[in-house]
């Protein structure tokens, strides 16, 4: 075991894109839409505009493929100057509808890291991920993963605050909590202001609106797979 991290108590995971796959149905989302909405404009003005609005309606929908939808249908008004059918706009909720569908498998290494690491007694793993609860929670049970779990916590958005709120929920400081995810922006840097430990796993696809400078810290771990998390413990 790795001297650091004989004192863990809790280790938490990101779900999306840390334990099953979850980008690519929205890249894949967002380019049939695009070529859905090709007679308003370019693949890269329908990408855009689609972002924008996206953006706008964070702090009101938060994340997940329900506020998704929303966005494609306001989007799908708004670049077509209220002229879109109904037809465009229930393709534009099918497009969105789709992503819902995630079946969630298990990315290579994963259920078999988190047997292992499940198999000990002196540390809770929880999964703390942020977006809508029921998609969420519907993902977690579709993965077959839920077994290896102590808890599931989904917020609205991963801060310092929400962090700090789950060490409080398990009775722990934040020099006990290990956070395993893909975005440097929500599942590290949160973790490291707090002064917990956090582990990078690397991932082809990352959401433009994840997208941040990175940077080296003493609590900070970068693995190259999922499975070398064995190797600190």
């Amino acid at each position: 075991m790795n001297s650091r991290f004989s004192d863990i108590k809790l280790i938490a995971f990101d779900a999306d894109d840390t334990l099953w796959e979850n980008q690519s149905l929205f890249d894949k989302a967002v380019e049939e839409y695009c070529l859905l909405l090709s007679d308003y404009g370019s693949k890269e003005q329908m990408y855009k505009a689609l972002y924008e609005t996206e953006c706008k309606n964070m702090s009101s929908l938060g994340y997940g493929t329900k506020a998704f939808v929303i966005s494609l249908v306001e989007n799908t008004v708004k670049v077509s100057g209220g002229m879109a059918s109904n037809e465009l706009i229930l393709k534009a909720i099918s497009i969105g509808r789709k992503v819902l569908e995630n079946p969630a498998i298990p990315l290579e290494g994963v259920a078999e890291t988190l047997a292992k690491l499940s198999s000990s007694a002196n540390r809770r793993m929880v999964v703390f991920t942020k977006g809508d609860p029921l998609e969420q929670e519907l993902k977690i049970e579709r993965s077959g993963l839920a077994r290896f779990f102590n808890d599931t916590e989904v917020v609205s958005n991963k801060t310092p605050l929400e962090y700090m709120r789950l060490c409080k929920h398990n009775h722990i400081e934040p020099k006990d909590l290990l956070m395993i995810g893909n975005s440097f922006k929500s599942d590290i840097d949160p973790v490291l202001t707090i002064g917990g430990y956090a582990a990078l796993v690397p991932c082809e696809r990352l959401w433009e609106h994840e997208r941040v400078a990175e940077y080296e810290h003493s609590n900070l771990i970068r693995l190259e797979r999922f499975s070398d998390l064995l190797t600190l413990f």
